[in-house]
């Protein structure tokens, strides 16, 4: 029996995905498995038992990576599952900016009461008229799931799109339109582009990278959409550029009190992923990651520890050990089963940065004496008897 406890209401469907051998706990301290949304983990004290924690979502700075690491807990998100719902946004971030749709629906309202309303638009509409984005540049920073769906979508909808990724993976390569030009130089971007959409994570190195120098490249009237973290711009250089009319329109869904109201700013509450099918796809993801990770050792989409895929586990045990990456250790593993007399029958070891992973399938169960005898291998963090 595992069980798991939800930080966030989770989507019913996804939890409609755990088995009957799993069980629903509200006391953190009994959980294997979290799922979590937007709360913030940094301060809680993670149990002893924890084995993993899922993100239904892409943004992972609500969880402590390290910490969560060096406990030997996995953790997970869900990239791809809300690219649809945030694309979407992005699209509709590019059609208010370019065209003042947002005053025309305000002049409307205000109006409303106007018996010759019709009349009185025809000579309104010349003050909200703007300009069509097929045939505008977009420039997209980052072609992750996120930004291979944006760039696709604006391909099919007339625009030229160049996307700047020196980490872009073979999956997205695959997925990305031929009409993209994949460029090496951000500030390729920066010079040519009528729209910039941001889509990278949020790091040390990518915090601000939207900032004065930044901005001083780009063109004149240029609209940044930001559908991604608001610190990766500097949004007081941003407003400072829309006041000298460099930056027609900044487009953010993150409502925070530097741009909230301000001039040349169109604010969205964090509706990115906020539709009835990301959340669905989240949560199923999500569940279906935890369970694969409980029952047979295998980790997807993890953020803290490598990737790794045995499939199911037809072997008579398995068992998974978290460690740091460090020379030699696989080398340890096998002694320890080999003067146990227990035939490792296949084994996957993988690394990500400081963290490493490995996977042994066994020909016969391990016992307690051989794990505790992991437990006490120098670098060694967790170890999970699967099977």
């Amino acid at each position: 029996m595992y069980q798991y406890t939800c930080l966030n209401p989770i989507a019913e469907i996804g939890m409609n995905l755990f088995s009957k051998d799993y069980h629903k706990t509200d006391d953190l301290k009994e959980a294997q498995a979290i799922l979590v949304r937007s709360a913030s983990m940094h301060e809680l004290d993670l149990p002893e038992g924890l084995e993993a924690v899922a993100r239904a979502g892409a943004g992972v700075n609500n969880i402590p990576l390290e910490q969560c690491a060096e406990k030997g807990v996995v953790v997970f998100n869900t990239p791809g599952a809300n690219a649809n719902g945030v694309k979407e946004m992005v699209i509709a971030g590019m059609l208010l900016a370019s065209r003042d749709i947002i005053g025309g629906i305000e002049w409307v309202k205000e109006n409303s009461d106007e018996p010759d309303i019709a009349k009185l638009a025809e000579k309104q509409k010349k003050h909200y008229a703007g300009s069509e984005i097929s045939g505008k540049k977009l420039g997209i920073i980052g072609l992750g799931a996120i930004g291979v769906h944006v760039a696709n979508a604006a391909i099919h909808l007339g625009m030229d799109v160049l996307g700047y990724d020196p980490y872009i993976s073979v999956n997205a390569a695959w997925n990305l339109s031929r009409s993209v030009k994949h460029i090496s130089n951000v500030e390729e971007i920066y010079k040519e582009c009528d729209f910039i959409s941001i889509h990278v994570p949020l790091m040390e190195a990518t915090r601000g990278m939207i900032n004065e120098d930044a901005i001083s490249k780009m063109k004149e009237g240029v609209v940044i959409l930001n559908f991604a973290r608001d610190p990766l711009a500097d949004e007081a250089a941003v407003l400072k550029a829309i006041e000298s009319g460099k930056i027609k329109k900044y487009v953010s869904d993150f409502a925070n009190p530097t741009v909230a109201g301000k001039e040349g700013v169109i604010l969205t509450p964090h509706l990115g992923a906020s539709t009835e099918e990301s959340e669905d796809n989240c949560a199923m993801m999500a569940v279906r990651e935890i369970r694969d990770y409980l029952e047979n050792g295998n980790i997807v989409h993890s953020v803290n520890f490598p990737d790794c895929n045995m499939g199911g586990c037809d072997k008579a045990g398995r068992v998974a050990i978290l460690h740091k990456n460090v020379r030699g250790t696989i080398a340890k593993f096998s002694a320890v089963f080999d003067d146990a007399d227990i035939n490792i029958e296949d084994m996957t070891n993988k690394s990500k940065g400081d963290y490493a992973y490995t996977l042994l399938d066994l020909g016969t169960p391990v016992t307690p004496d051989v794990v505790e005898q992991l437990k006490v291998l120098k670098g060694v963090l967790k170890v999970r008897v699967v099977k």
